[in-house]
């Protein structure tokens, strides 16, 4: 299981991002009416950060509401940690876990080519988990004659 694996399950899914000059009162409200976690940050179409609800958290808390009206490049997570679509599942939760990041960017050839969360890759490896699991049991009870 791999980082494109989990892409494959997000196509067509639109990657909301936005630019470095964006204002940190935007992209709060982005966050609040989209219900998500994080955005990743773009310069010219290569990705500079990444900002989350915990940048926002720690930038109230050092500049009060000022923090509204800058530029998310001043507030970011910067630079970026991100993965290539061949990372493995384990590799990647581990990464986020070390770094204590829930938000990766996904990066081919230079290219963001996804965004995935902790609970996107911890889904996706559940589900997969489950699925092999009861195909053993399929297996068991066919091989068995139907007995379990």
């Amino acid at each position: 299981m791999n980082i494109s694996d989990v892409l494959e399950q997000h196509e067509g899914r639109e990657i909301i991002s936005c630019a470095c000059d964006a204002r940190v009162g935007d992209l709060a409200t982005i966050l609040a009416e989209k219900g998500i976690g994080a955005l990743p940050v773009l310069r010219d179409g290569k990705i500079e950060g990444v900002f989350s609800g915990s940048d926002l958290v720690r930038q109230i808390s050092k500049n009060g509401a000022a923090v509204m009206d800058m530029r998310v490049e001043e507030v970011m997570t910067s630079p970026a940690i991100a993965v290539s679509p061949r990372m493995s599942l384990s590799h990647a939760m581990a990464l986020m876990g070390e770094r204590n990041i829930r938000h990766l960017p996904v990066v081919k050839d230079d290219e963001m080519v996804g965004f995935v969360s902790i609970v996107d890759l911890v889904k996706f490896r559940s589900v997969k988990i489950e699925s092999e699991a009861a195909a053993m049991r399929d297996y068991i009870t066919y091989a068995g004659g139907g007995r379990v």
